[in-house]
């Protein structure tokens, strides 16, 4: 009975045994679990704070680095120096960028030296106002005999002058006729014609306010303010009405032509956006935020450059800008442009099927792995390095004539372009399931491969859509004055306006002088030739016109006959 007890007593201990070592372990896989939960929610925090992390270096190198995205192209030529290397013997273009940029020998004229010391003032065509200094004392020895005067030291500041406002009187004739029957009438002789019956402008006047604001960016309100410290006030309501008039005028017709022949003979035209505010239609009782605008610039060869408003950003409005145009457009791999480079359906009646072939910026491509590089990632550097030296080969030899580009590109550059992309579908098979900058990058590379070897087809065609953002400048330096557009209607004879005054600095003309002579004579000159007067055509018609004609400002204006070669000639033989 002892023994059984014993026995009943020890079976009890290892069944306790067993159930207190069955709590513990599941207590432990809990903990193993749980440790393994939190050790996984810990990656994913690690995960988020690395990528906020890269998200907030990338942000500083936007904001602190600089806008030009720069890179220390020698510490990359360093790094991957042997890769390069090998590259440029393959493409035959060992030492040529450095070649390029060596510096020229003694003697060679060439390249102008920089000038140094103090401006010589006295070359520059500026009314002159003198003022002489004498000392008192030495007067009076030479009052007394004792002394004379030899000469002068003379030195130069730079002054201003407030010149303002000019009256222009228009003084018509009167004349007083007595007629057959002996009674006498008063006749005054007509008034000449004018683009802006009864503006209070002259056409200096105008072209001056255009060009402070659309060239300068000078609000209307500020310009308001400037006429009254003149002495002359007028309200910002009547400038924008003139403003507006002008917009309408010259769109109509100068620009007008110049868009018509852009369209029909341009080889390339390179286009890019950007947004604006529009101020929204009053309602009583209601206030209502700006509404968003968009103005595109439309970068014609070297000929002109168009800004177009619409009110949306999308496909048919780019379609409607192009529409007329076949040929290569530059622009970024922004998804409204993918329609310029579809087939048109339905196919057009007449004429021939509008055909564009999209030029890709390999700016835009650079700036994925400029981005990259926040990660500190080596394969963004070397695509930097890749990028960098094709940019850099391209411009040695960018003053030539574009068949000697186009030469030069396929025997050495081409190379080096389809090595990159041989590189980059290498680089992007290693990291294609991953998300971050550098899968990115390669990606879009990748994706517009075809788009960005275009520039290989022709030398006209350029590595960079540059040109068109530098354009959009004028629109975003003066946004952060005027700040909005009145409406939709205003905004589209602005786009007017930037486009002469682009298209006349594009010329090496002065936007005010040209303006001026443009209001002078457009009254004047007949509608089917309104191309000569574009900036591109406006030196030659110019020095056909009678110069004490165009120097008034109101009269009669005698127009010549048209130019012996018409510009449609003078585009062919380009």
């Amino acid at each position: 009975m002892r023994g059984y007890k014993a026995a009943v007593s020890v079976h009890e201990s290892t069944s306790a045994a067993q159930v207190r070592i069955a709590e513990l372990e599941a207590l432990l896989s809990a903990e193993r679990e749980r440790s393994a939960q939190l050790e996984k929610e810990q990656q994913v925090l690690r995960a988020s704070h690395e990528r906020l992390r890269l998200e907030l270096e990338l942000l500083k190198r936007r904001l602190f680095l600089a806008k030009a995205e720069r890179v220390d192209s020698r510490q990359l030529e360093l790094e991957f120096a042997q890769k390069l290397r090998a590259l440029e013997q393959v493409a035959g273009t060992l030492g040529m960028s450095s070649e390029s940029q060596s510096p020229a020998p003694e003697g060679d004229s060439t390249k102008k030296r920089k000038a140094s010391g103090r401006r010589d003032l006295k070359s520059l065509p500026l009314q002159e106002q003198r003022v002489e200094i004498a000392d008192p004392l030495f007067d009076e020895l030479v009052a007394q005999g004792k002394a004379e005067r030899i000469g002068f030291e003379e030195s130069c500041k730079l002054a201003w002058q407030r010149g303002g406002m000019r009256r222009l009187v228009v003084a018509r004739v009167k004349y007083r006729t007595v007629g057959a029957d002996g009674e006498a009438a008063l006749e005054t002789a007509m008034m000449p014609k004018e683009l802006f019956f009864r503006c209070l402008a002259a056409p200096s006047l105008l072209a001056h306010l255009l060009v402070e604001k659309y060239c300068d960016g000078l609000p209307l309100f500020r310009l308001e303010q400037r006429l009254a410290r003149d002495g002359v006030p007028v309200d910002r309501g009547t400038m924008a009405r003139w403003v507006e008039d002008a917009g309408a005028t010259v769109g109509a017709t100068v620009v007008a032509a110049m868009r018509e022949e852009a369209l029909r003979t341009a080889f390339c035209i390179a286009t890019d956006a950007t947004g604006v505010a529009v101020q929204p239609v009053p309602t009583e009782g209601q206030r209502q935020a700006c509404r968003r605008g968009h103005y595109f610039v439309q970068v014609a060869d070297k000929d002109a450059i168009f800004f177009e408003y619409t009110a949306r950003e999308t496909s048919a409005a780019v379609l409607e800008m192009f529409k007329g145009f076949s040929g290569y457009v530059q622009a970024d791999a922004k998804s409204v442009y993918d329609a310029l480079f579809r087939p048109a359906e339905p196919q057009p009646p007449e004429g021939p099927a509008e055909v564009r072939q999209e030029v890709a910026c390999w700016v835009h491509c650079r700036r994925g792995f400029w981005e990259a590089t926040a990660a500190k990632n080596l394969v963004a550097r070397e695509g930097l390095a890749r990028i960098g030296r094709i940019f850099e080969l391209d411009a040695s030899w960018s003053d030539k004539p574009p068949e000697e580009i186009h030469r030069l590109r396929q025997a050495h550059l081409r190379v080096h372009v389809e090595a990159f992309f041989t590189w980059a579908q290498a680089e992007h098979e290693q990291v294609r399931a991953e998300r971050g900058l550098l899968p990115r990058a390669l990606g879009y590379a990748l994706r517009h491969q075809q788009a960005l070897c275009r520039f290989l087809d022709d030398g006209r065609l350029l590595l960079d859509n540059n040109r068109s953002e530098r354009a959009l400048r004028r629109i975003a330096v003066g946004r952060k004055a005027w700040l909005f557009v009145g409406s939709d209607d205003h905004a589209e004879r602005a786009g007017h306006l930037f486009t002469l005054i682009a298209t006349a600095r594009l010329h090496g003309l002065d936007p005010e002088a040209y303006l001026r002579d443009l209001f002078r004579v457009l009254a004047h000159w007949p509608r089917e030739r309104y191309l000569e007067l574009a900036p591109k055509y406006w030196a030659a018609t110019r020095a056909r016109l009678a110069a004490t004609e165009l120097d008034a400002e109101v009269g009669e204006l005698a127009v010549p006959a048209p130019l012996t070669s018409s510009a449609e000639e003078q585009v062919s033989s380009r």
